[in-house]
C-alpha cells in the first residue's frame, strides 16, 4: 500500500513539472512573438536590391548629361564675358588716336662718308670699274677702301695676286685684299672691299699707284695712279 502511494505521488510531480514548463514556454513564445511584431527579414538578393532601389529614385532613369559642345561655349561665353568686363573703356581722344592711320616712317638716311681731298682715284676698262674712295691708317697697316663693278656683258675673273702696288720711288710693296670677289658677274652690282699695305713699307711715301688685270684672259687692265697716301691728307 506503501508503494502506490510513492508512485501515484511520483506521477502527480512529474505532470505538475510538464504542465509548468509547457506554460513557461507557451509563455516565452508568446512574448517573443509579440516582441517581433513589425520587424522583417532584409532582402538580400541583388534582383529585388536594384528593383528597389530604382522604384525609390524615379529621376536616375530620366537624368541626362551634357553635350561638350555646349560645356565648350558655356566657357568661352563665360571668359568673354570676363574679359570685356575687365577691359578699361577708352576715352573718346584714345579712340580717335587709336582709329587714325599712323603715317608711314620715314626710311632713316645714311649720311655718306665725306670724300678725302684727291679722292675717288677710278679707272676702267672693259666696262669694268676700279676706284679707290679713301684711306686711312689703322694698326699699323693702310686701309685702302675699294669699289669694283662690271657694266660689261661678260663675267671677268680675278687673281689678286697679280695686284701691283708700287709706291712714288718705284719700289714694289705687298697688300692683302679683303672682301674683293673673285669674280665680277657681267652688268653686276658694285662690289666693296679694302687693301691693306703694312705701314712699314711706307716711310716717306706720299703716293702709290695700283694695277690689276683679270685672270687667265688679261683682256683688261686697270690702272690707278698717284693715290695719296701722306699722312695728314
Amino acid at each position: 500500500m506503501q508503494i502506490n502511494t510513492t508512485v501515484l505521488l511520483t506521477l502527480i510531480l512529474l505532470t505538475l513539472m510538464l504542465g509548468a514548463s509547457s506554460a513557461s514556454g507557451f509563455l516565452g513564445f508568446k512574448l517573443g512573438s509579440d516582441a517581433l511584431k513589425g520587424v522583417t527579414t532584409p532582402d538580400g538578393r541583388p534582383v529585388n536590391k536594384f528593383n528597389s532601389s530604382k522604384s525609390n529614385n524615379p529621376q536616375q532613369g530620366t537624368e541626362s548629361f551634357l553635350k561638350e559642345e555646349d560645356i565648350l561655349k558655356a566657357v568661352k561665353s563665360r571668359i568673354n564675358n570676363k574679359n570685356q568686363s575687365n577691359k578699361p573703356e577708352k576715352s573718346a581722344e584714345e579712340e580717335i588716336k587709336t582709329d587714325k592711320p599712323q603715317g608711314q616712317e620715314k626710311p632713316k638716311q645714311v649720311a655718306e662718308e665725306p670724300l678725302q681731298p684727291g679722292f675717288p682715284v677710278a679707272a676702267e676698262s672693259e666696262g669694268v670699274t676700279m676706284s679707290v674712295q679713301s684711306v686711312r691708317y689703322s694698326g699699323g697697316d693702310l686701309l685702302l677702301r675699294v669699289n669694283m663693278q662690271n657694266k660689261g656683258t661678260d663675267s671677268v675673273r680675278f687673281l689678286y695676286s697679280f695686284l701691283d702696288i708700287t709706291d712714288d720711288k718705284g719700289r714694289t710693296l705687298s697688300g692683302i685684299t679683303e672682301g674683293l670677289p673673285a669674280e665680277l658677274p657681267a652688268k653686276g652690282a658694285e662690289v666693296k672691299g679694302t687693301i691693306s699695305i703694312p705701314t712699314a713699307l711706307l716711310d716717306d711715301v706720299k703716293q702709290i699707284s695700283l694695277s690689276l688685270t683679270d685672270y687667265p684672259a688679261q683682256r683688261l687692265k686697270l690702272q690707278l695712279s698717284d693715290i695719296p697716301v701722306e699722312k695728314g691728307n
